[in-house]
């Protein structure tokens, strides 16, 4: 890879952050990370039973300190409720409300599979290739924060 290549690149990837402030207007006190959540517990449970906050953070590739704050942030404005594990008492559980349900299905599914009529020009390959070099991109970028690099 060359100088040229790596800086259009960088500029591909501010352009797709001014694409993400073009989603539609959430409702005033949600965050669109809200959205990710709901969307990886919803995930998390059609494999297992039950999702613990640990799990959310692996499935999000996040730090737990920051996902227990979104987590509270989110049981208190209703969109999930935490319950004691009946087995041990130290586990808790997160699962949707309604409300989280409501605002999942209103702004991901309705806006998400209607834009996706819109992207038929983009085929699944690309998307697909897009995603990867995304990936392997950010992949080297957290390893030279790290000090991993040579």
């Amino acid at each position: 890879m060359n100088s040229t290549k790596t800086k259009a690149l960088l500029d591909s990837f501010y352009m797709a952050r001014r694409i993400l402030d073009l989603l539609p207007e959430l409702p005033e006190g949600v965050l669109p990370s809200y959205i990710r959540y709901l969307e990886a517990i919803i995930k998390l449970k059609e494999n297992q039973n039950n999702v613990k906050i640990s799990e959310l953070s692996s499935a999000l590739n996040l730090p737990r300190p920051g996902v227990t704050r979104t987590v509270n942030s989110m049981v208190d404005k209703g969109y999930l409720k935490k319950d004691i594990s009946l087995d041990d008492g130290r586990v808790v559980y997160i699962s949707l409300t309604q409300s989280g349900y409501d605002l999942f299905e209103k702004f991901n599914k309705i806006y998400f599979e209607d834009l996706s009529k819109d992207l038929n020009k983009i085929s699944l390959e690309d998307a697909d290739i897009t995603v990867e070099t995304i990936t392997k991109f950010y992949q080297v970028m957290w390893e030279r924060r790290q000090g991993h690099h040579e």
